[in-house]
């Protein structure tokens, strides 16, 4: 049998000058996901990706570095221009928003919250029979 060699593909480099930064903020983890304007995945970045295990994926310098990680591969992509979505109530969520805005070469246009909100709730358990 001949032996098969694997051969990796090659990343094609767009060239997006605007696009979209996805904060989604949990109570687990952070994840960061980078877009075009029309939503097209550029690239991504968590934090549990980068090596961060159980509590620590929660905290905010995990959210940062996944930021300063997501943002290195989009500048890749020619990014300079952004706006920033965040959901979730994590504890990264504040420190991933100025870390976009820290990084040289971006510049942040937006920012809006995203988090659903209940209008009324779940519905409530049936009444207890005794």
């Amino acid at each position: 049998m001949a032996k098969r060699t694997m051969t990796k593909k090659k990343v094609a480099k767009k060239n997006i000058a605007r696009g979209i930064v996805y904060i989604s903020a949990t109570f687990n983890n952070t994840n960061i996901t980078v877009t075009d304007e029309v939503g097209n995945v550029i690239c991504w970045a968590t934090a549990g990706g980068l090596g961060f295990k159980g509590s620590k994926k929660s905290t905010p310098y995990a959210a940062q570095q996944a930021v300063e990680s997501a943002m290195a591969k989009a500048k890749e992509h020619g990014i300079k221009e952004v706006g920033i979505k965040v959901q979730g109530p994590g504890s990264g969520r504040e420190t991933a928003v100025k870390s976009v805005g820290a990084i040289e070469g971006i510049k942040v246009l937006w920012f809006k919250d995203i988090t659903p909100l209940p209008h009324n709730g779940c519905r409530p358990p049936k009444r207890r029979r005794v």
